[in-house]
């Protein structure tokens, strides 16, 4: 099968001609003998072409298989009616086409109301290989891959990886899941009247089921088993008694774990498209339930997979309650005993700062200090609490080498004559030589380098010893783009290295890269709109170049020139008009040459080209192009009367409103017509 796919995405040889492998799809409207479509080259020869899809049932799903020639191509879609594939419009639903090129869509056509036809440049190219591991035994590998690159190298090990889960595999690296399980799937029908033998065919593998709605019910649960992780398809089929109501029909698929896969509501359901969509059944991953798992504790939990804390003695659990301290802190389950507030403080009645309301120590008693508490006093002790004798302080020379020695002083004044205090240490910062009196001032030598601007500047050092370095700033980082090498103080300018392109003339310069990675991207100069005439699939800047497509009728002679058209109508026997000038009823009135009907009526009768477009004229042109059933008029028969209404499948009904209805008339005219309330 991989060999098969290959086959069909390698680039044909068509004609001596490279050609790609192309899907068309054409999901049709109610009107399906309408549509038809076709693909040109850039030269406006048409290489494939889509069509005859009358016998296909109303909404089918045409998938066309084309091998188309690499380049710009344009593909062209036609209504012949001129309503496009605006089913909607008539009471249906609205049909969509797509144009598919190796696994991508160029072409979306969401837009039903195209009238007569739409258009659309594509860019046919090669599929390019898609490497990737092919092996599916290994994680890397990759269903689409066609091409193997050696990329398989871990092999899958099936467990649970969720890492929240109890049974969680550390060794696993592919989750194991449920390979089948029992689906709800539901039917629904707005209005309640069941959806009338139409039905939804569901498809997984080689096994097909097939579901309905009965009468009269909004839903309906049917229970299917499916294979997971195996994708299933849906495709909602009708009857003809079934055409009005299939838009009030809707279903839904939802899995055991509440999930649902797929839902279509009405209106929004599309009779013979298939839908496809993956499933799944969960996986093998335990989840974990969390309790205590010890029988014997107060609150056990039988169902706990994972263990929490266990509680085993009932007693006093708050820590502001006396209680709580007096039990001995070992009851982990509250029994309601908490009764008195537990109050910090000293307990002891001797120390200073005993408090007697409280009933637990908290251990920061302070013992009674007696002393003198006042602070101008000789004898002060700043840690004093409890007051005791003080002595005065008495100022006076206190040495007693001085000329004016106080015996009585117990403070020194400075008055002393006679005596010059000192650092007397010879050794020492601050000797002094004229000092007589030690006065404790000595500060001891300290070398090292005492210059604050230097870089090894010694803060405690009072004595220079030559050894002073210069501060050199610099980015001290070595994988730094800006690193220096001679630096000793960082003065945060590191740069990192930025890659990038840094020739400013590239398309992709980047201002802020510092160091090139080769990447530049020159410019390329052109029109870079998709949709104008001029398009530069190379160009990557806008030079303001572009030209827009005007689409018309390019032919001088047709009664429609467009003389701002560039770009041809697409299939110009219905794009250009070509007027019978020589008619009574004058240029494109009522209808043009390159109608082979009209051409054909007035060769047949004068009296339409020579003298006036009566009914005789019209319904000898719904002869021809097969809308007249009845006998041909005669000129004689001028009188107008209603014959029958029939609905648009041809069968005799009554005048209903809100209904399109087709009104016949004895001079052969068929009329649709809508009556509104």
């Amino acid at each position: 099968m991989k060999k098969l796919l290959l086959l069909l995405l390698l680039p044909f040889t068509l004609l001596g001609q490279t050609c790609v492998p192309t899907t068309i799809i054409i999901n049709l409207d109610q009107y399906q003998s309408e549509t038809s479509w076709d693909v040109k080259d850039a030269s406006g020869v048409v290489v494939a072409t889509g069509n005859g899809y009358w016998s296909e049932p109303q909404y089918g799903v045409v998938i066309e298989q084309r091998c188309l020639p690499a380049g710009n191509l344009t593909f062209t879609i036609y209504d012949s009616y001129g309503d496009g594939l605006n089913g909607s419009m008539w009471g249906g639903l609205d049909g969509s086409y797509y144009v598919v090129q190796c696994y991508d869509t160029l072409i979306h056509g969401n837009v039903p109301n195209f009238l007569y036809d739409t258009s659309h440049v594509l860019l046919s190219a090669p599929c390019p290989p898609i490497f990737g591991c092919m092996d599916s035994s290994y994680v890397e590998f990759n269903p689409r891959a066609d091409t193997s690159d050696g990329s398989c190298s871990e092999l899958k090990m099936y467990g649970c990886t969720d890492s929240l889960a109890y049974n969680y595999d550390s060794i696993a690296n592919t989750m194991s899941l449920v390979p089948a399980c029992d689906y709800i799937l539901t039917l629904t029908d707005l209005v309640g009247d069941g959806w009338a033998a139409s039905n939804l065919e569901v498809t997984q593998g080689d096994s097909v089921w097939n579901f309905t709605l009965d009468t009269a019910a909004y839903s309906q649960d049917y229970i299917i088993n499916l294979k997971a992780p195996e994708e299933v398809s849906f495709k909602f089929s009708i009857t003809q008694q079934a055409f009005q109501s299939a838009a009030h029909c809707g279903f839904k698929l939802t899995n055991p774990l509440g999930m649902t896969m797929i839902e279509v509501i009405p209106p929004f359901i599309q009779p013979l498209f298939k839908r496809t969509v993956p499933t799944y059944c969960g996986d093998y991953c335990i989840d974990r339930i969390f309790g205590c798992m010890d029988s014997l504790a107060l609150n056990y939990v039988d169902t706990a997979n994972t263990s929490t804390q266990c509680f085993y003695v009932l007693g006093c659990t708050n820590s502001s309650y006396l209680e709580y301290y007096t039990q001995g802190f070992v009851a982990d389950t509250s029994d309601g005993s908490c009764n008195t507030p537990a109050v910090w403080g000293c307990t002891d009645e001797h120390a200073f700062n005993y408090d007697p309301l409280a009933n637990i120590d908290n251990g920061g008693c302070i013992a009674v200090v007696t002393g003198c508490m006042s602070s101008i006093a000789f004898n002060y002790n700043p840690q004093a609490n409890t007051p005791d004798t003080c002595i005065p302080v008495i100022y006076g020379c206190m040495s007693s080498i001085a000329l004016n020695y106080d015996s009585l002083a117990n403070t020194d004044d400075g008055s002393c004559v006679g005596v010059i205090y000192g650092c007397m240490d010879t050794l020492a910062f601050n000797f002094a030589p004229l000092a007589n009196a030690d006065d404790g001032s000595c500060i001891p030598t300290i070398y090292g380098c005492i210059n604050p601007v230097m870089f090894n500047y010694c803060d405690t050092c009072n004595t220079n010893d030559g050894s002073c370095i210069e501060v050199l700033y610099g980015c001290t980082d070595s994988i730094m783009f800006n690193y220096n090498p001679l630096a000793n103080v960082d003065n945060s300018s590191c740069v990192p290295f930025i890659y990038g392109c840094t020739d400013p003339s590239m398309l992709n310069y980047n201002a802020l890269a510092n160091t090139e990675n080769f990447t530049c991207i020159p410019y390329v100069y052109g029109c870079t709109d998709s949709t104008a005439l001029n398009y530069d699939t190379l160009a990557n800047t806008e030079n303001g170049s572009c030209i827009e497509r005007v689409v018309g009728c390019m032919d001088l002679n047709a009664y429609n020139y467009n003389p701002l058209a560039n770009v041809t109508h697409g299939n110009d026997s219905l794009g250009c008009l070509y007027a019978a000038d020589w008619c009574v009823n004058g240029s494109g009135n009522p209808f043009f040459l390159n109608d082979e009907c009209y051409a054909w009526v007035i060769s047949v009768d004068d009296y339409c080209c020579e003298n006036a477009w009566d009914t005789i004229c019209q319904s000898t042109y719904d002869y021809c192009d097969g809308s007249w059933s009845g006998p041909l008029l005669s000129r004689m028969q001028t009188t107008k009367e209603l014959i029958m209404i029939t609905d648009l499948l041809g069968r005799p009904v009554k005048e209903t409103k809100n209904k399109l209805l087709l009104y016949i008339y004895s001079d052969g005219i068929v009329e649709r017509k809508l009556i509104t309330q």
